[in-house]
């Protein structure tokens, strides 16, 4: 069958699937994380590391939606050349048995392989046509809970197999059961509040926190609760899984994490019951009651903040899903009114995907950001509200 290409304990080498405009600082948490020649890709990273660093990526990591470990690479001009490189890619009599489930993913294209789906049947029949000739029998596929999940990304005549260590996209934290009608996802939040530099001592607050994903994420961070400590992975089903490895990686994951105490003022605002109700849900799912407080109310009946100094995050309607244009003018309108009378001496940092909107905030931000949100074109933008006065809070007009 010629030689199998078997993966090293040691200089293993991987991808991040990122969300587009977070190549950046993707790279940079996998290099805090231990990573080593991290290279920006476009929507990814590439990364090279041992298998604890492997362990470590999937427990701490928060901006990724898939880390994928590259287990082979070999030629591929065409459907024959697949079959061939499939069958000899690994040791498939050690980790792939019959009573396995497995999925196939694939991106990428070659001549004769133009079409994903058609490119992940020529891999499933390799592997099955290599166990019936082992053992007389085939494993069983499963798209939704399989026991390996692989990735085949075919590229200039050359394909390269990786293993999915999670299964599922990572931007699921398992907390966020209840959801608004336009989420924002896990990943993407967390990438956003990364983006502002809050460092989780200063005050945030969220006026129109939805279901509250950002809030949830920005105290994660703060805390350094880390996002894959309550889940199952399915690299724990690895041939070469090293079980005490991954239980000093998830201990050393453990030890970081701060006390609810550490955690500086956290509060979102959000005027419509069910929603409000849905992100009340959603904190206490992620363990972090006492840490966020999710106020019933519009945002511009409130007070102005005690602290001089702050971060104030946001994802308003942008028009597209949610939202009439004249309504939205308003809200854009007295939200700016708002943050300019009330949060002087804070940082605003809003997601945008309408222009028009925006420049009814009145305000002029000093940095624009472009990310993908859902497949929108928006703009991540940071506003430098005008200090006031520490007495400005006890005046009235």
């Amino acid at each position: 069958m010629g030689k199998k290409q078997r993966p090293s304990p040691q200089g293993i080498r991987g991808v991040a699937v990122l969300p587009q405009g977070f190549e950046e600082i993707g790279c940079q948490e996998l290099q805090a994380l231990g990573a080593k020649q991290v290279t920006p890709l476009r929507r990814a990273a590439s990364f090279e590391g041992d298998m604890a660093c492997l362990y470590r990526l999937h427990l701490q990591s928060r901006l990724p939606f898939r880390l994928l470990r590259e287990m082979a690479r070999f030629r591929c001009d065409g459907r024959d050349s697949l079959h061939k490189g499939v069958q000899q890619a690994l040791d498939w009599e050690r980790w792939l048995h019959p009573s396995m489930s497995f999925r196939v993913d694939v991106t990428g294209n070659a001549p004769g392989l133009n079409h994903s789906h058609f490119t992940a049947l020529q891999v499933k029949n390799a592997l099955i046509d290599l166990q019936r000739a082992l053992w007389g029998r085939r494993s069983s596929i499963d798209l939704d809970d399989p026991d390996l999940c692989l990735h085949v990304h075919v590229h200039r005549g050359e394909a390269v197999l990786s293993l999915d260590g999670s299964g599922g996209s990572l931007h699921r934290r398992g907390y966020r059961a209840a959801v608004g009608a336009a989420p924002l996802k896990e990943n993407l939040a967390a990438g956003l509040i990364r983006l502002t530099g809050w460092d989780g001592t200063s005050p945030l607050t969220d006026p129109c926190c939805g279901s509250g994903t950002l809030l949830i994420e920005a105290a994660a961070m703060a805390l350094q609760r880390f996002p894959g400590l309550h889940r199952n992975f399915l690299l724990e089903s690895w041939a070469d899984f090293e079980g005490k490895l991954w239980d000093s990686e998830q201990q050393r994951a453990r030890t970081r994490q701060q006390p609810a105490q550490a955690a500086p003022q956290i509060i979102g605002y959000e005027q419509d019951h069910n929603i409000a109700q849905q992100a009340r849900d959603n904190v206490s799912a992620a363990g972090l009651e006492d840490v966020i407080t999710v106020f019933e109310g519009d945002f511009r009946d409130a007070p102005p903040p005690e602290q001089h100094r702050g971060v104030v995050v946001c994802n308003p309607p942008y028009g597209v899903r949610l939202g009439n244009s004249a309504e939205l003018e308003k809200l854009y309108r007295e939200l700016g009114e708002v943050l300019k009378n009330n949060y002087g001496g804070w940082d605003l940092w809003l997601l945008s995907g309408n222009r028009e909107l925006t420049g009814s905030l009145r305000l002029k931000a000093k940095r624009r950001i472009p990310v993908s949100n859902g497949g929108l074109d928006c703009r991540w933008l940071h506003y430098e509200l005008n200090r006031r006065s520490p007495d400005s809070s006890l005046r009235k007009d």
